[in-house]
């Protein structure tokens, strides 16, 4: 216990985000992070549903600017970083995310081509292109910038008939781990939010035709954990079976990520002195 309460009193202050850009904002979780956030962050939020967008530009007033942008394609990854960068963003969350239910051959090809694109390709794009920005701005105001990427307590196992998304998480979660080693040094929280079911419209528009999963949390729950853990480890796992089974798998990668790291760069030290 006490030595929880030295390592609160180590982390870095964290001051409420500026500006946080919000990727699949138009329900589930990512609405729910848009209410969670603090009234004084303004939003960032996109996705692609008109409609939705136009209401919560509605609701957040001049608190929120809007992007319809579809990240599956370059101009809808380029049109949402430009949007990121006019307001400075601080905060990156990328949360959108799709997949298709059902045995790998027996789903349309360019479903899993989008799992990819939206789930993977769009996360690595724009944590590419707005990082580093995010982590001059923080280093010239003495702040600390925040990236969280959602993945899923999929990330941990193969699923069959999920088999696409699992392993679009599995990328999302290494890479979120890796990258937040890298980037130790530098003012700036990375994180990786890996949920058990959440009840949203995600399930559906996967094809899942059950009537629910026992269990499945409210997003503002998933939000709300997430948004508290950010500056204080690189990964979280929500949900009480997720929390209980897969939580010790997460300390081990952790420490294995970080033990690479630091050998990486013992030999580059031992490399630039020959």
């Amino acid at each position: 216990m006490m030595h929880e309460r030295l390592k609160d009193k180590l982390r870095p202050h964290r001051d409420p985000p500026r500006c946080a850009l919000i990727t699949g904002a138009t329900g589930g979780i990512g609405e729910a992070f848009a209410r969670e956030l603090p009234a004084m962050t303004e939003l960032v939020l996109t996705g692609r549903d008109e409609a939705r967008l136009a209401e919560l530009a509605a609701e957040f007033g001049t608190r929120a600017r809007t992007v319809v942008a579809d990240l599956a394609t370059p101009e809808g990854i380029a049109a949402v970083a430009e949007a990121a960068e006019a307001a400075e963003c601080d905060l990156l969350i990328n949360n959108a995310g799709v997949g298709a239910v059902g045995n790998f051959l027996d789903v349309d090809f360019e479903r899993h081509r989008a799992t990819l694109r939206i789930d993977v390709e769009a996360v690595l794009a724009l944590t590419h292109r707005l990082v580093p920005g995010m982590i001059g701005r923080a280093e010239a105001r003495g702040e600390r910038a925040g990236l969280i990427n959602v993945a899923s307590s999929t990330a941990f196992v193969p699923v069959p008939s999920f088999a696409t998304y699992a392993a679009a998480k599995a990328m999302v979660l290494s890479f979120t781990e890796a990258f937040a080693a890298e980037v130790s040094g530098a003012p700036i929280d990375v994180l990786a939010s890996c949920p058990g079911a959440v009840r949203t419209a995600f399930g559906a528009r996967a094809g899942y035709t059950g009537t629910g999963i026992p269990g499945a949390m409210a997003p503002e729950k998933v939000a709300r954990q997430t948004l508290a853990a950010l500056g204080r480890q690189s990964t979280v796992m929500i949900g009480p079976v997720s929390a209980a089974t897969l939580a010790p798998v997460a300390l081990a990668r952790s420490m294995v990520s970080h033990a690479v790291m630091r050998a990486g760069r013992v030999m580059d030290r031992v490399q630039n002195r020959d």
